[in-house]
């Protein structure tokens, strides 16, 4: 296992199950971990820890940037009371919240000399957000391919989550444990994006 990427890892279903899928390719990784202000930042830490092969809990590099946040209004970013808020995909938008993730990483990749990043970023059914479209990472893949060394690999860009889910199983990636809301901080809300579509591919398997 010779070759060493970088994976942004979050400790959700996408990438947890692109560790070990990666892993089963035989291709070895640094999980990096973005701190952007995310309400759940200390929730998708902990998970990252308990779902990462344990060869790799002490390898996690955390890169953190939530001051640049700190005044967005997002429900991503403060959450909401939803006991009394009525929450929309829109208020759970974060400005250009994936161009700063996937420029962190290929800068951070750059710095150690490794030449490929992976993000296990798919394509929605759910997500309304511009910046999580199959034509935007195609872009920005396309993008940081071609004015810099480091290509940004997706591998699961065409797949649905149920799919990634189905692979999550085949590699042994324990996808049960892995956390991804957008709403609330530590219980999964079953209603935002993230959570509609984590439930649907489980409820399918």
């Amino acid at each position: 296992m010779n070759k060493k990427v970088i994976l942004l890892a979050s400790g959700g279903l996408d990438s947890t199950t692109m560790a070990y899928w990666l892993l089963d390719k035989g291709i070895d990784f640094i999980p990096l971990f973005i701190k952007y202000g995310q309400h759940c930042v200390d929730t998708e830490l902990e998970t990252l820890k308990s779902v990462l092969p344990k060869t790799h809990i002490d390898r996690i590099e955390i890169i953190d940037i939530s001051s640049v946040y700190k005044y967005s209004k997002s429900k991503f970013i403060n959450e909401a009371n939803l006991w009394e808020e009525e929450i929309t995909a829109d208020d759970l938008y974060i400005p250009y919240r994936n161009i700063l993730i996937l420029t962190l990483a290929a800068s951070f990749a750059q710095s150690l000399k490794i030449n490929e990043v992976y993000s296990a970023f798919i394509n929605s059914n759910h997500a309304k957000e511009i910046d999580c479209s199959k034509e935007f990472f195609s872009r920005m893949e396309m993008m940081l391919g071609e004015y810099g060394a480091i290509k940004i690999k997706m591998p699961f860009l065409e797949m649905t989550k149920f799919e990634v889910a189905q692979i999550g199983i085949k590699v042994k990636a324990p996808i049960g444990k892995t956390f991804s809301c957008q709403a609330s901080s530590d219980i999964p809300c079953g209603a935002c994006p993230n959570c509609v579509d984590r439930l649907e591919a489980l409820n399918n398997l």
